[in-house]
């Protein structure tokens, strides 16, 4: 099957593409504290999720599949003319950008990911996901947006992010999918955990961790017991640790990308 592409947009930088991929309920809006620091040593190619920002909402479940994204990944970096480049996952995100550098890690430069329990849960959380798959894809139907509103991540029931994020975070709500959301919920987010293959990784790997997220502490130290090659930077953030912490996540990933690029 080939795969649909969600929306892309590459930003002008010095440097490698850098491909940056956010979390559920999230869009570009995600980036605006990195985008301008980050474009001083990459080049931002930007995805936003099906059923999120300025992507469709496909109807056919197989879209949403984390594999497919992969291929979506693989297909985005083709199109632009890049050999390898660098990869920047956040939450939802980060579950799918260590698969595609599980999967591709020849043309990764690096990848680097912050906190996301998606990406390391076990098989009894992604089952439950799964199995409520009917109830939730339902519920979506019938509710439309007050299901997405009703969900803890929402942008609006954020505590730490900065005035201008959450307000273009808010207006990208607007564009949710409330069937699009809830396929990825459980097509995306209830496949996609690499807790059983990230012993494999290849690839130099920077978790930017924000340490107020308690509930991610042992997602995080599963993932330095079993990751190869990865380094851990702690942020004195929450969950959006790139906009709670801006100055110390880009300082973290222009450093962490400068040293890939080194000989």
């Amino acid at each position: 099957m080939a795969p649909v592409l969600p929306y892309y947009e590459v930003i002008a930088g010095h440097g490698p593409p850098l491909l940056m991929v956010h979390g559920i309920l999230s869009s570009r809006a995600q980036w605006i504290p990195n985008v301008q620091a980050l474009r001083q040593v990459a080049t931002p190619v930007i995805v936003e999720l099906f059923g999120h920002g300025r992507s469709a909402a496909p109807t056919d479940p197989a879209h949403y599949d984390p594999d497919q994204y992969v291929a979506a990944f693989e297909a985005i970096r083709r199109e632009i003319g890049a050999d390898r480049w660098h990869v920047l996952g956040y939450s939802l995100g980060a579950g799918l950008t260590l698969r595609y550098c599980l999967t591709h890690p020849e043309h990764v430069i690096s990848q680097m990911f912050t906190n996301s329990t998606s990406a390391f849960a076990e098989e009894s959380v992604t089952r439950n996901i799964r199995d409520r798959a009917g109830q939730i894809l339902e519920q979506y139907a019938r509710e439309g947006h007050r299901a997405i509103e009703a969900i803890p991540v929402h942008p609006k029931n954020a505590r730490r992010l900065p005035g201008p994020v959450m307000a273009a975070l808010l207006e990208d709500c607007r564009l949710l999918d409330p069937d699009g959301v809830a396929r990825t919920i459980v097509y995306t987010n209830g496949y996609s955990s690499v807790r059983a293959d990230i012993g494999n990784n290849q690839v130099p790997a920077l978790l930017l961790c924000g340490t107020f997220e308690h509930r991610f502490a042992p997602h995080r130290a599963f993932a330095e017991r079993q990751m190869k090659h990865l380094r851990v930077t702690e942020l004195p953030a929450g969950h959006a640790v790139n906009a709670e912490a801006s100055d110390q996540f880009n300082a973290a990933v222009i450093e962490f990308i400068s040293s890939a690029e080194r000989p």
